[in-house]
Parts: C-alpha cells; structure tokens; sequence
C-alpha cells in the first residue's frame, strides 16, 4: 500500500494518491489530469474510484476529464446530486483497491453531501482519514457556503458538522493519520495550521474545534469571525457539479499566440480583460493602459477569483514569455475557462510596435520615510485586518485589497494617498485595478510594510497574529 499526498501550495490543496496490488484510486484532483495519467502508468496501476470529499466551491476538480480519460467511476457520499455520472455512496459503504479498504463516513455540515474516507489497510487496521473539508490541521471547515443549497442557516450546518465531527470522527484511534483537503491559506477555513499532515490524536488535543464543551460552545466558536467567502466559489461549486470543458480543450484556445495587433482586436470586440501576470516590479515600469495585474509569483488563482470573479469573463493574458501555459492552466483550477489567447513576446512586444503604454507611480520605503508625515498623509494598508492589527504603521486605514470594490468608492480622487500591502504583490494589484477605474492621484510603496517597517515611519506595537486570531 501508498498513500501520497499531492499538494498545490498556490492554492493550498491536498489531492491524495493511494495504490494497492495492480489498483488506485484518487481523491479530489486538481484540473489538469495528465500528471495523474503519466503517474499510473508509471505505476503499472489502474485507477479504480475517484473520490470526491464534496462539491468544491475554491477549486474545479479533475473528476470529470479523469473519469472520462480512464473509464473509473467517480464517487460521491450520501445525497450528492452530480448532472452526470457518479456513484452516490451509503454512509458506511466500504470500496476495495487491491488489499486495502475505503470506507465512506458521511460528514455532513461544511456541505450536505461532505465526505471522509477512511483508509483501512490490508490488516484490517483503520490507518488515514482523507478528511476533505470536514476537518483540516487546527480548524474545520466552515459552515456558511452551503446555506442557499440546504436551506439552512450557518449555525444549524455547524450543528451538523458538530454531529458529524463528535460522533463520527473523535471515536476513531488517535494513530490516526489525517489527509485534509486543504491548509493555510485556503479561504475554505479561518485557523489553519501551515502542516498538512498529522496525527487525530494530536488534533484531538489542539483543535479548538475539537475541545469545545458543548454543542452550542462548538456553533459559537466555528461561526465566530468568518470572513465573507471569495465570490467566485458559488461559480466553482456549480462548475464541479454540472460539469465543465475539456481542460485540454480550454488550454488549446488559451494557447493561441496573437499578434499586437489579434490581440488589440480582441481586447476591443470581446470586451476580454488584459490580464498582466508579470511581477509586480516589472508591471511597475510599464503596462497596457487597464490592465489588471496579478503576479504570477504569488496566490494567483486565489486573487483572479476573488479580483475578477465572473468565470466567464473573457481574458486576454500578458505573461512573460514562456509562463503562458501555467497561466492558463492556474485560471482554469479555479473555473477561468475563457482564455481567448496571448500577446506573443509578451509586453515587449507591445512597447517595441509603438502602442500606448501606463506606469504606476511606485516609490522606495525610503522615499516613502522621507515624504510622509504621519497625521497629515493618507496612507492605505490592503493587507487583511488581523495582519493590520498586528502591526502596522500608525494613523493608516485599513482597506483589505478582497473588499477593494466597496472601499474604492469612498475614495476622494482629488485627495492624495499613499498604498502599501506587505510585500508588494497585492497593492500592486490594488493599484492596477485603481488606475483601470480612473483613480490616479496615489502613490504605490514598492516592498510594502515588510520594508517600511525598516525604516523610521512610526509603527504601532506588534502583537502576535494568534491572538489577533483569537
């Protein structure tokens, strides 16, 4: 028997391979499958079951073109209902792959239809639960996404989930090793560790959803300070459970080179948006006038779905060449299917044909030292509130690039401000989403809080993020 974990750290996600005398099976695949073909076959395997933990609402699944490629039934727990071809397991049902045992543990409370498998090994002995989003490493999944589809409210799903976590999951044996579906990052829980693999033993003893005292302690504490989910994760959700195109297909159109002047035509009949996935430093020097940029180098599925959200947006990409194919291929794990191709040569080529050009008004932490005056000078903090809360520099607003759409409103632009993040990365994409709407009047801090806080611009105490957290 193997078990091996293949995690995706831009999107935080944990896909599992499991193999077992000649047989295999997967659980929750990412879009592009060929690496699990060429993985089989080298293998000398064939693949049995895909499993699926639940409808993901932050990723689309591979289930579909894997099952199509290989001919394997893909399985759903208890009261799933796919618009195409699945097993819908009983709770309980128990699935061979060569000598070991998959048995399905209905966990109801993240979704309705949420899933654990439990992975028992040829011995008999109960060894893995692959825990999808019931339970991750330090958290649980959280309770609100599903509250259209069940007709429920977030605090009777987090009594499921309480159910499905005391009943179900804590009588097993602490040896226990668990699988999540996801880790620090993921938008899918709240406090979740940066490890993604560990004992049930351990996370009975430091899972504060796992200590709680009662039912209603367990509701209050799993509901209490959920962020609003990305917007895009309901396209998702319906995405893995209606179906979608062949990845090798929305790769194909996304692959098209277009020339300066294809892909000025397209940008205007399409009404595609230009989207730069250049670093941040690069972006700076020079782009096409509204484009959007999110650095490749960073959390970029993540931030296309939360910035665009609309996975039928046609795209336009300006990448550096060479990057092109993970580009697309990273937009379509979360349902970005509508790449119409991209400018060959890249930015360069745009500049070299003479066409119009922006810039961001970007300065050095130092210059920033120099020419703020703290009281005076408007300066705007786009990282999320708990790292704001931690630290950050005094008398500046704290405005999370997620809800840019609301606060860009309130924006006086007669009025100068200053934009920082911690790194660089997300003001930058603050900032091109900004200039792309009209606001010009601001400045841009290259190297963000981390390289402010170097230098002698006042700063508020720090205070650990885990008990921002609480």
């Amino acid at each position: 028997m193997k078990v091996e974990q293949i995690y995706t750290g831009c999107l935080a996600q944990g896909a599992y391979y499991i193999t077992s005398n000649g047989e295999a099976a997967i659980i929750d695949p990412l879009r592009e499958t060929q690496p699990y073909i060429d993985r089989l076959e080298k293998d000398g395997v064939r693949l049995k079951y895909i499993f699926e933990t639940h409808f993901h609402a932050d990723f689309v699944s591979g289930h579909i073109d894997l099952s199509k490629k290989t001919n394997a039934p893909i399985v759903y727990g208890p009261t799933a209902q796919p618009e195409f071809e699945a097993i819908i397991a009983e709770d309980n049902q128990v699935f061979e792959i060569g000598n070991v045992k998959i048995k399905v543990l209905h966990t109801p409370g993240h979704t309705m239809e949420s899933s654990c498998y439990l992975l028992i090994d040829e011995n008999g002995k109960e060894t893995a639960l692959f825990s999808g989003d019931t339970l991750f490493l330090g958290d649980v999944g959280r309770p609100d996404l599903a509250q259209k589809a069940a007709n429920m409210t977030q605090e009777e799903l987090a009594g499921l989930l309480y159910e499905s976590l005391y009943n179900k999951i804590l009588p097993l044996p602490d040896d226990v090793t668990v699988y999540p579906a996801h880790g620090a990052g993921s938008a899918c829980g709240k406090n979740m560790m940066k490890e993604t693999v560990d004992t049930l033993g351990n996370q009975k003893k430091m899972n504060y959803a796992l200590n709680q005292p009662s039912k209603e302690a367990f509701i209050k504490a799993v509901t209490d300070g959920l962020l609003p989910p990305p917007a895009y994760f309901g396209m998702n959700v319906a995405m893995n459970k209606k179906g979608y195109d062949s990845f090798d297909e929305v790769l194909k159109q996304g692959l098209k080179a277009l020339s300066v002047e294809e892909f000025e035509s397209a940008a205007e009949s399409a009404g595609a948006l230009i989207l730069d996935t250049r670093s941040d430093k690069e972006f700076a020097k020079g782009f096409i006038p509204q484009s959007i940029n999110i650095g490749l180098n960073g959390d970029f599925a993540p931030w296309v779905g939360a910035m665009i959200v609309n996975v039928t947006q046609p795209i336009l990409l300006v990448s550096e060449p060479g990057t092109e194919k993970e580009a697309v291929t990273r937009l379509s794990r979360v349902g970005f299917d509508h790449v119409l191709g991209y400018l060959e040569g890249g930015f360069t080529t745009w500049k070299n044909a003479g066409k119009e050009t922006d810039t961001v008004n970007r300065i050095t932490p130092e210059q920033f030292a120099s020419e703020v005056k703290i009281g005076e000078s408007k300066i705007i903090d786009v990282r999320k509130e708990s790292e704001y809360e931690a630290e950050h520099i005094e008398e500046a607003f704290s405005r999370p690039l997620a809800y840019i759409n609301d606060w860009m409103r309130d924006i006086d632009p007669k009025e100068h401000f200053y934009l920082h993040c911690a790194g660089g990365y997300r003001s930058m994409i603050a900032a091109s989403i900004l200039q792309a709407r009209g606001y010009r009047n601001f400045t841009e801090v290259e190297g963000g809080f981390n390289a402010i806080a170097k230098t002698n611009v006042p700063k508020t105490d720090y205070v650990c993020q885990s008990k921002v957290l609480g």
